[in-house]
């Protein structure tokens, strides 16, 4: 297994496949690298070097106990792309992973980064606050805290439903897609998972996406549940200097595995562009 052993002696595990342009995922709370799969591998087969990594606390990383805020994660990054000499990537973020990847890119990416791709991404900010009324009482994250702390294993199961959409009429659910999502969360560490609420929620990312010069683009679904369309995507497009909002009618939070067709054309679409 691939790690990094990072400035506190957190060790850091990453997956790095292929050579070429190196494209980075970063993955959404609670889950891990593997969550990436669908685009590892489309990516992988069009000469891309392709690289995912387990935030600290999550997954194969070390399960901290501090450091698990937003800035701690840019810095892991930092260190991430330096020990891997990484130059002209392009970094995708998913939910969490797209605060993660512009407040990465606003502090550090400066001549190491060429684009950046916000996926189902929670900027510029979650929480409802005096100067954004209209985001979501902190009493809902309160209960993903409560429930994360006190009943994990069902709690996580229970999410994958809304998550994907497989509670809308109609869906077809995949119980293989569940059970793999579970598998990532547990996988990680409940201290962690439990502070990260809050930097998923709490933390402003307004300033980040105005201040990224390089091309952004954004992927929303419009039926997404866990993190809303108009809320997050329409708001952060309207902040960055050179930013795209693609939105798609019905596509749910985690789209990137259930629609991975769509969104791995429009990826390849944009690196390309």
């Amino acid at each position: 297994m691939s790690k990094i052993t990072l400035r506190d002696g957190t060790e850091l595990y990453y997956k790095d496949w292929g050579t070429g342009q190196p494209i980075v995922f970063h993955h959404g709370w609670p889950l891990s690298g593997d969550d990436w799969d669908g685009q590892m591998m489309f990516f992988l087969s069009k000469g891309f070097r392709v690289i995912a990594h387990d935030r600290r606390g999550h997954g194969r990383s070390t399960q901290t106990d501090k450091g698990n805020d937003m800035d701690t994660y840019a810095a892991d990054v930092a260190e991430l792309a330096g020990a891997l000499d990484l130059k002209d990537a392009i970094h995708i973020g998913h939910s969490t992973g797209g605060g993660e990847v512009i407040r990465y890119v606003a502090k550090y990416g400066q001549g190491r980064v060429a684009k950046a791709v916000l996926v189902s991404a929670v900027t510029p900010l979650m929480a409802q606050t005096e100067s954004n009324p209209e985001g979501i009482p902190l009493a809902v994250f309160d209960g993903i805290r409560e429930g994360t702390a006190t009943n994990r294993p069902q709690f996580f199961q229970d999410f994958t439903m809304a998550f994907y959409g497989f509670n809308r009429e109609g869906a077809k659910i995949s119980e293989g897609i569940r059970h793999n999502w579970w598998r990532q969360g547990m996988m990680g560490g409940i201290k962690a998972h439990y502070d990260c609420i809050k930097a998923f929620s709490e933390t402003d990312f307004t300033e980040d996406l105005k201040s990224v010069d390089v091309p952004v683009l954004v992927l929303h679904g419009e039926d997404d549940q866990i993190v809303p369309f108009e809320l997050t995507a329409v708001k952060a497009a309207k902040l960055l200097k050179n930013g795209k909002l693609i939105s798609y009618p019905g596509f749910p939070h985690g789209m990137p595995t259930t629609e991975a067709a769509t969104i791995n054309a429009d990826l390849l679409a944009f690196i390309n562009s």
